[in-house]
């Protein structure tokens, strides 16, 4: 089974919503996914209405610290901004790292609507990304 850890700052949006489309499209006999922060920041109420419009339910999702006996035998972690991959402890050899440098949604301003929006760019952005982990 190959273990990916999705890793970003407060493991609040983009780390979760990555955990979710990881669970949903990715083979669970195949892969087993993680999400975690190098803070915790606790489930971002917007991450989690994005991702029920893509049917997906996050909501039993927690908001973690690295654990760093998962990070240690993970095969793929995948950093999801600058601040976790400048921050994040070593990687191990033999772990392979990839590093997705995403805009933090919970950052935006402007109108609900506006936000809401970041999230959803966010979220399509993070879906394809996840997607392309089969190829």
């Amino acid at each position: 089974m190959r273990k990916i850890y999705f890793l970003c700052t407060g493991n609040s949006c983009r780390s979760q919503i990555a955990e979710g489309y990881g669970k949903a499209i990715l083979p669970t006999a195949e892969f087993e996914i993680k999400s975690a922060g190098i803070e915790q920041h606790g489930l971002n109420p917007r991450a989690l209405q994005v991702m029920a419009e893509e049917g997906i339910d996050i909501s039993t999702q927690t908001s973690d610290l690295i654990d760093m006996d998962y990070f240690n035998q993970a095969d793929l972690i995948i950093t999801l901004c600058g601040d976790a991959k400048d921050k994040c402890p070593v990687i191990p050899k033999g772990i392979e790292h990839a590093h997705w440098d995403l805009e933090d949604p919970a950052k935006a301003t402007g109108t609900e609507e506006e936000i809401i929006n970041k999230f959803r760019e966010i979220r399509d952005d993070i879906k394809s990304r996840v997607a392309n982990l089969l190829d």
